[in-house]
């Protein structure tokens, strides 16, 4: 595998181990956990990789995916949203705005990647031979 296929490998890991980071969090009070110890576990084997922190801007991108779902979630909120059906009908609460959650995960979606592409173009600094005199 090319440097640059293992990277972005390490990328979609990291972004795989973010999502669950935050989905642990915003499930704390229910099934996060038993989300955390799967994170952890993505953690250790990341970490344990030579060049693990390239793709570590994945993290970041990571935490789009949650936020995509609770916007999607919430796509009728805020507010009450009333459905009928032959069986009669029902009142749900929206409580958080999906625009917002939208926007900012598009804009965690959005700054992993450009991180990353931006770490991956800086050149390899190299300690230049000190000059005998």
């Amino acid at each position: 595998m090319t440097s640059n296929g293992r990277a972005w490998l390490l990328f979609t890991g990291w972004l795989l181990t973010g999502a669950c980071y935050l989905l642990a969090l915003l499930t704390a009070l229910s099934v996060g956990i038993f989300i955390l110890p799967i994170a952890v576990a993505g953690t250790v084997v990341l970490a344990t990789r030579r060049d693990a922190p390239r793709g570590l801007p994945g993290l970041l991108s990571g935490a789009s995916l949650p936020l995509f779902l609770l916007a999607y979630l919430n796509r009728h909120g805020p507010g009450t949203y009333c459905t009928t059906s032959a069986g009669g009908s029902s009142c749900t609460e929206g409580l958080l705005n999906p625009w917002l959650l939208l926007a900012a995960g598009l804009l965690a979606l959005g700054a992993g990647p450009a991180l990353f592409l931006k770490i991956q173009r800086r050149p390899v600094n190299r300690a230049a031979p000190i000059p005998s005199e």
